[in-house]
């Protein structure tokens, strides 16, 4: 039987400020790309290295300068520094909140090093390819990440010096993941075809599964040899360990897993267990939603599963719904001890009792000190699993029971409206069939990037 656990949940200040805390955590690392950075010599440097008449490899005699970037690979002559696997490894740290054991951040080290080469090799073969992303394009992209933490490009470079990052870290990440998916579309999608056939047969499957359970998936696929492969096996353990301690999922994905995916997190989207490969489909089946599974062992490597989401194939679920609500929250001052939170979230609670509707919200609000904030529109599904539960029996007009803790104060959230689901239709076959070439195109490209490892010229330092 393999390892199931559940992942932790927390509860988030108020809807709208705690939904944008649950994109930034991910967002941290997303940025909408796959992979590692790894900064380069600048080749402007020939240019001076001429004009003084200087030798191309310096030997510098006496104490060395601590602040000298040393080589840690290079990879067909392209240099990886400590310093790239530092600042790449800084952003993992600041999306786990910090807290990464000694032990583990030196096993982070490795897997970041192997990324930073499989991310060089990726744009070397696009730039063979006459492939190159322009400096422009990866600025646009950079300014998106800043307006996603309501920052502007200087404020967040300044954000990223403060984690032990930088700008050019991310701006590397971003590059090879376009170079990367450029090169894929020229040079294995062509040759990607899906019939009709089989996109007929994938609607008749859905159909005659109406009703069966359907899972959202996110996975983290590491690679493995014969050689390596207890490596990887511990390594698929480790990374398990840190999510349970409250590390995200996401983030994770998207720095180590090796499949396409991983720009989204590992999101695999919504598939039903015969969608997946027979290893996976098993750990799924007996899954609940917030549980991870794993390492699986798969062809070619290991997995590790995340249930994200569930429901029925084809069948209106009420988790679809769309909610009206109204947050009521009162904060505890600074030094508010665990006894006074509880008296004061007890007498915040009594109040609440008497809200009739609300139409009377703002005016108890106003009572009690309560800030009074309208949410709409707010998708049950999105909202934590334990808020979920609750608010699909209330109706319209009750409230949950308060919820908090002594840092984000105490919250109660009265349902003012909600719009039900219509009835689920299958995907159309556009969807089913670009789903189908995407997952042939992920096969196609972990070959490709394997072959590129076996003739590579790598020397470590």
């Amino acid at each position: 039987m393999l390892p199931v656990v559940s992942t932790p949940t927390r509860m988030f200040p108020v809807v709208r400020s705690a939904l944008r805390t649950l994109f930034l955590s991910s967002a941290l690392l997303g940025v909408g790309v796959q992979g590692v950075s790894a900064q380069t010599v600048d080749d402007g440097g020939d240019v001076a290295s001429q004009q003084l008449n200087l030798p191309r490899d310096v030997t510098v005699f006496g104490k060395s300068d601590p602040n000298v970037r040393k080589a840690t690979a290079i990879v067909n002559g392209r240099i990886i520094t400590g310093t790239d696997i530092d600042q790449r490894l800084a952003l993992i740290i600041t999306a786990n909140g910090g807290k990464v054991e000694a032990e583990e951040k030196e096993r982070l080290r490795v897997q970041v090093l192997r990324n930073l080469i499989d991310e060089t090799l990726q744009i070397q073969e696009a730039a063979a390819n006459d492939i190159k992303v322009d400096p422009a394009e990866i600025q646009q992209s950079y300014e998106r990440v800043a307006a996603n933490f309501r920052q502007s490009p200087t404020q967040f470079d300044a954000y990223l010096r403060s984690q032990g990052s930088s700008a050019a870290s991310i701006k590397r990440q971003i590059e090879g993941e376009l170079a990367w998916s450029r090169l894929q579309r020229r040079n294995i999608q062509p040759f990607v075809n899906v019939s009709e056939d089989e996109v007929k047969s994938v609607v008749d499957r859905l159909n005659a599964a109406k009703g069966s359970d359907e899972f959202r998936i996110g996975e983290i696929y590491l690679s493995a040899t014969p050689e390596n492969r207890e490596q990887i096996l511990a390594n698929a353990r480790n990374i398990i360990q840190q999510i349970q301690q409250g590390g995200s999922f996401a983030a994770y994905a998207r720095q180590f897993s090796e499949a396409s995916t991983a720009a989204v997190g590992g999101d695999l989207g919504w598939v039903r267990p015969a969608q997946l490969p027979p290893e996976l489909a098993t750990a799924a089946a007996d899954m609940q939603v917030g549980q991870i599974a794993g390492p699986i062992e798969v062809a070619g490597g290991v997995s590790l599963i995340y249930v994200m989401d569930k429901r029925k194939v084809l069948t209106a679920d009420p988790r679809d719904s769309l909610l009206s609500l109204k947050q009521l929250s009162v904060l505890f001052p600074q030094g508010t001890t665990k006894e006074q939170a509880s008296a004061k979230a007890a007498s915040f609670a009594a109040a609440i009792k008497e809200i009739k509707g609300c139409g009377q919200a703002n005016e108890v609000g106003a009572k009690i000190g309560a800030d009074v904030v309208d949410n709409d529109n707010v998708k049950l599904r999105d909202l934590p699993p334990q808020l979920q539960e609750i608010l699909l029996n209330l109706q319209v007009g009750e409230a949950t029971p308060p919820f908090g803790s002594i840092t984000d104060g105490v919250r109660v959230l009265i349902v003012c409206g909600r719009d039900d689901p219509a009835s689920a239709n299958a995907p159309n076959p556009e969807q089913i069939m670009a789903q189908l070439e995407e997952e042939r195109v992920n096969k196609r490209a972990r070959i490709y990037l394997r072959d590129l490892r076996r003739d590579a010229i790598i020397e470590y330092n």
